[in-house]
């Protein structure tokens, strides 16, 4: 069994995380609790949503749901209005919300190309400009951007949600231009392929586990936990030199 590291730094800290409700947007949702952070967390899975917030706050956590279809982004706004109003503005921004689904290039259409860049992409881009005026008025803050190792091995089969992964590159590295004379850090973290429920549900085979174990430098497959942990580390202090970058967690497979 792991023993994990604690944080001084992000005790009573606010964050705010996309896509929370499930997977490793509820891991990390989970591991800033258990720091002691007041999280806010948004996803438009209203019922997993209430649930985990339901649990961790059973449990003491300071933890806030508010329903949100991140591909609104007046609702978007709102929700973010909503949670700066209960656990103050946020120090920590983990753009995290995103799907993967498969989908051949032929028979991609504008519509369907525009709907997965709202999904994986444009929500990241907003969610930035929503808490940057909080972090520069409270002297820096530290955003995290969840990237993908897909595109950098040139994974096939979702071409709409690698071009969206790549571009959060892009994001992170002239966002951390802008606002690092703020003392705002942002980074890119890039999960491997990470074994959430979804992906054991939908498309892990023992033939492609078997594949991808092979591909890594390390043997055991990657658990959402490392993801939430690498979270954790670059939103702490412990990381204050830390911006403009790539952080991986994908066991050396790339």
């Amino acid at each position: 069994m792991p023993s994990f590291a604690i944080y001084p730094s992000l005790k009573n800290t606010p964050v705010i995380v996309t896509g929370g409700a499930s997977g490793i947007g509820a891991e990390i949702v989970r591991a800033f609790a258990d720091q002691g952070a007041r999280v806010g967390f948004v996803d438009f899975d209203t019922a997993r949503g209430e649930a985990l917030a339901a649990d961790l706050t059973s449990a003491g956590a300071r933890v806030r749901f508010e329903p949100c279809d991140l591909r609104d982004l007046a609702a978007l706004t709102r929700a973010f209005s909503t949670l700066a109003t209960a656990h103050g503005p946020a120090r920590v921004l983990v753009n995290n919300a995103a799907r993967d689904d498969r989908h051949d290039w032929r028979d991609v259409t504008p519509e369907y190309y525009d709907e997965r860049i709202a999904t994986n992409l444009r929500h990241m881009f907003f969610a930035i400009q929503a808490v940057a005026p909080g972090m520069i008025a409270a002297g820096g803050g530290s955003i995290i951007n969840l990237g993908s190792d897909s595109w950098w091995r040139a994974g096939g089969g979702f071409p709409v949600y690698t071009t969206s992964k790549a571009a959060v590159h892009g994001l992170t590295r002239g966002m951390a231009r802008d606002l690092g004379p703020h003392r705002i850090r942002v980074n890119t973290l890039v999960p491997g392929w990470t074994m959430t429920e979804r992906q054991k549900a939908l498309w892990v085979t023992p033939e492609g586990l078997a594949r991808q174990l092979d591909a890594q430098c390390l043997p055991d497959p990657i658990e959402p936990v490392y993801v939430a942990r690498m979270a954790l580390f670059l939103a702490s202090d412990d990381a204050a030199m830390c911006t403009a970058n790539n952080y991986m967690v994908e066991a050396g497979s790339i």
